[in-house]
């Protein structure tokens, strides 16, 4: 997207954006250089005034709540403070799409465990490539379909440790607990014994659509939306 700002005109002569505006007036004081962008980290969506902010609160507004990437801490956090404003608003369903999704092993857990504690139903809808723990996370909710280009990746979460050797055997005892609930949850919703969900996940399984149907990862495909009614 293109902004346009209001300047003189005719406008000025471009400055590279990593070197120094222009020469300095008597009386003001020194500006810092401009960063050089090649080296800024990337930024998305993070200005609510821009077109994403809006469309996503419009999307609130319809009882839809979009999650994609990888879901860390930050946007786990995100997550459930949109799941639970709209548990608190309103009576009625909410739909839950899952983009490409994977997860960190505890965001995926926290997700979770705000899903089990609604009030209303939730209905997952599966995209892309769902991995990892973000299969639990679409496990967790109440109805799970998915659209026909998706799959769905089994794999072991991948973690480490660093420091002494009774703090790491401290989070290895923390992982296998998160394991072993990721797996029983997985294991509860398909109806597989646990040890073979741990197995598949060694093995890296792939599911299309029809498999995970098949394996009871998700009930169908999603719904044909009805026509649009008047104005689109």
């Amino acid at each position: 997207m293109i902004t346009y700002r209001v300047g003189p005109f005719p406008p000025r002569p471009p400055f590279p954006p990593w070197q120094p505006g222009p020469p300095e007036r008597p009386g003001q004081p020194p500006q810092p250089p401009r960063p050089n962008p090649a080296i800024q980290p990337v930024q998305v969506w993070a200005d609510p005034g821009e077109w994403p902010g809006r469309l996503y609160e419009r999307l609130l507004n319809q009882r839809i709540v979009m999650a994609h990437g990888c879901l860390d801490g930050e946007s786990a956090t995100r997550l459930c403070a949109q799941l639970l404003t709209l548990d608190a608003e309103g009576e009625g369903p909410i739909r839950l799409e899952l983009q490409n999704l994977d997860a960190d092993l505890p965001a995926a857990l926290t997700v979770v465990g705000v899903l089990d504690t609604l009030r209303v139903p939730v209905t997952a809808y599966a995209g892309g490539r769902t991995s990892g723990p973000g299969l639990c996370v679409l496990a967790a909710a109440s109805h799970r379909r998915a659209y026909p280009n998706a799959f769905f990746a089994m794999s072991e979460p991948r973690v480490s440790f660093d420091g002494p050797v009774t703090a790491v055997a401290v989070h290895e005892e923390q992982v296998r607990a998160m394991l072993a609930e990721l797996y029983e949850r997985l294991a509860e919703v398909t109806g597989h014994e646990v040890d073979e969900i741990r197995e598949d996940a060694r093995q890296g399984r792939l599911l299309t659509v029809e498999q995970a149907i098949d394996y009871g990862l998700i009930e169908g495909l999603a719904e044909a939306r009805g026509p649009a009614g008047p104005g689109g």
